[in-house]
């Protein structure tokens, strides 16, 4: 059975430029590709593409998007040069087209950052096939959590379900231009609620659900993402979880917490 894991994946390129303030969060992705069984093929949903209908990537070879600006010469040298699958695509759209999901494959685009930055990390030699999935454009929490149950079945065929997003995402935080207390007491605030509402064992499967599809009430949850596509890749991979409680891993960008989880 491969596993699911909800990735926190940086500042754009910076983890893999040894930026002092990712150095924690870099031990912390570390840390959990240790943990987790290899699988044989990932698919990858990534918070820098959204797309109505849902979209898979479809190129065997796929290229690099740089999408992100102002950084050094070598952030836009990088390469992540692991194989496309394109029959895991077609399965997975599948998959969603079975419940009801209508999705495409899109035979054009290549990898975000959302995907080789975190995937550069984890499994350096790029030899495992990669598909990215895009959120979907409505940012709606059911949704995609009906996402992940529809794409479970993948598990068993041996194909980790990634999400990759950020579980804090206030860029004026992160960025450093608010580090007033009220900031990052509210940091604090919702980093404790996710951690406890994908990792608390007690929780039931209902109510994990019923928190997550109402997150914008959890404390901090609106400063926390004011706007939501770097929370939604959770949501994803909470549904294929089917309500269980994941294993969590801690890390901090700069001033600020964040978390990765790990379901195996």
């Amino acid at each position: 059975m491969a596993y699911i894991a909800y990735l926190t994946h940086g500042g754009g390129p910076l983890p893999l430029l040894d930026e002092p303030g990712h150095r924690e969060l870099v031990a912390s992705l570390k840390e959990l590709a240790a943990a987790a069984p290899t699988p044989k093929a990932i698919l990858l949903v990534s918070a820098h593409w959204e797309a109505a209908p849902v979209s898979f990537t479809g190129q065997p070879s796929p290229s690099l998007i740089y999408d992100y600006y102002g950084f050094p010469e070598a952030a836009y040298s990088l390469r992540y040069p692991a194989p496309g699958q394109p029959a895991l695509a077609e399965r997975a759209r599948a998959l969603l087209g079975d419940a009801g999901i209508p999705a495409t494959v899109d035979g054009e685009r290549g990898l975000d950052h959302g995907v080789f930055v975190p995937l550069s990390l984890m499994y350096p030699a790029a030899d495992l096939p990669v598909v990215e999935m895009s959120v979907h454009a409505s940012l709606d929490p059911a949704i995609h959590r009906r996402l992940g149950e529809a794409l479970a079945p993948l598990r068993g065929e041996g194909v980790a379900l990634i999400g990759s997003g950020s579980s804090f995402h206030n860029m004026a935080v992160l960025t450093g231009r608010d580090r007033s207390p009220a900031a990052l007491e509210a940091n604090r605030a919702f980093e404790d609620w996710l951690r406890e509402t994908l990792a608390d064992p007690a929780l039931e499967a209902r109510e994990r659900a019923r928190r997550l599809d109402h997150w914008r009430d959890a404390p901090g949850g609106a400063f926390a993402h004011p706007r939501e596509e770097h929370l939604m890749p959770a949501l994803v991979c909470a549904g294929a979880a089917a309500g269980a409680a994941g294993r969590v891993f801690a890390g901090r960008m700069g001033a600020t917490n964040v978390s990765s989880v790990l379901w195996a």
